[in-house]
């Protein structure tokens, strides 16, 4: 992980560094990316541009640069490992992730932008009534999506409302420590996998030592971890992680499917039991009539970088618990097309709500749809109600 105090050396590498971070930031960029022989590129509004008039970068430089961000200690992890994740708070105290790993025996390195804050769950653009799981005492709950969905921050906003209004021991395990919460009604403890603990799994069994109330664990992805976890909600403790996945549905049987057959129908009846929620998330870049830019940005080349999130809620009640139990995940879309009383939704039905709302157009969300005759015919009867959304105070995402 970073030593924080090396950004502030006064050396050529880490004045070029910080003046990149600068750009990134007053350019509303999500993403910097620094590869020898090109010039710094930048991820603006989804696309990846040249950061123009800068030179190539040099060998020398990205290896100075990375010396900055890792030390002698990550370095040493680069060369076994290949490539090291960390963050660190940089320029005008911006919290930064960063992953430096080898490629054609140089070094290259992607650093992120993160929110500067954390922001309530209808300023992310998803239903308040999800806080409702902050206040649970045990279960498990599972974010998921592809990379750059705005996971971590979805549970970092969770976090901060359980540290803000209860008395808990919250511990999280990540890889790499995004967002830095000071304990307020909560006593928080966040361990960096690599640097405060070998593994996932170690951790997660060490922190069952360590009397919380709340674990946080950043990504749940092999048998033992994801074991671990649910025996952790299953024996009073509440469990935040993520998953990679497709769906809602597609979770339960990602989870499942690790596991040897024979385990597998005793693993989904323990799922039935501890799962509470599934939260699947997408960021989309809004381009909706109320999103375009006007002429003179589009003539100066300006690009909203406002990306709103689509997302699949599924709250487990006793219908979909027994849907898991038995295996008949094909039949949980239906239930939570039926359950929007319930608080659950799927990813077409809120496609619709985001055209509906003008942050997209129809052909946006059929590029994006499951089945974009469903977006239609909510569409459709979002229109002749005319009904205010329940979601209508919805914000977006940025990164």
């Amino acid at each position: 992980m970073l030593n924080e105090s090396k950004l502030a050396t006064p050396s050529a590498q880490s004045t070029m560094l910080d003046a990149l971070l600068c750009h990134t930031i007053k350019q509303g960029a999500s993403d910097l990316h620094l590869r020898c022989g090109e010039p710094p590129f930048v991820r603006l509004a989804g696309e990846l541009l040249r950061i123009k008039d800068h030179p190539s970068l040099t060998s020398e430089s990205i290896d100075a640069m990375a010396e900055e961000l890792l030390g002698q200690r990550g370095l040493a992890r680069l060369d076994i490992d290949g490539s090291v994740d960390g963050a660190f708070t940089g320029p005008q105290r911006s919290r930064f992730r960063f992953n430096v790993f080898r490629q054609q025996n140089e070094i290259s390195i992607a650093i992120r932008l993160l929110e500067e804050s954390v922001r309530s769950l209808g300023e992310l653009g998803l239903p308040e009534s999800l806080y409702e799981l902050t206040a649970l005492s045990d279960g498990l709950v599972v974010v998921a999506g592809p990379t750059g969905a705005g996971k971590s921050t979805t549970l970092a906003t969770m976090i901060d409302r359980i540290n803000r209004q209860r008395s808990s021991h919250i511990v999280t395990i990540e890889d790499p420590i995004e967002y830095l919460h000071v304990p307020l009604k909560s006593l928080v403890n966040q361990r960096q996998v690599g640097i405060d603990a070998g593994s996932f799994q170690e951790s997660l069994v060490a922190s069952l030592r360590q009397d919380p109330d709340v674990i946080l664990v950043g990504e749940i992805r092999d048998l033992n971890t994801i074991r671990t976890a649910i025996t952790a909600a299953e024996t009073g403790h509440l469990v935040l992680t993520t998953v990679h996945a497709g769906s809602a549905a597609g979770v339960i049987e990602r989870l499942v499917s690790v596991f040897p057959a024979d385990e597998q129908p005793g693993v989904r009846r323990q799922l039935a039991f501890v799962l509470k929620a599934v939260i699947y998330q997408q960021l989309i870049l809004a381009d909706g009539p109320a999103d375009q830019t006007g002429a003179a940005d589009r003539a100066s080349d300006v690009r909203s970088s406002r990306r709103v999130v689509a997302s699949e809620i599924l709250r487990v009640n006793s219908a979909v618990a027994n849907l898991i139990a038995s295996g008949k995940s094909a039949q949980i879309l239906s239930a939570m097309e039926s359950g929007t009383a319930q608080g659950m939704q799927t990813f077409d039905q809120d496609l619709a709500r985001l055209v509906h709302e003008g942050h997209l157009t129809r052909r946006t969300a059929a590029v994006f749809a499951q089945n974009p005759a469903i977006v239609n015919d909510r569409l459709q009867a979002l229109h002749q109600h005319r009904a205010p959304s329940r979601h209508s105070s919805r914000g977006g995402q940025s990164s």
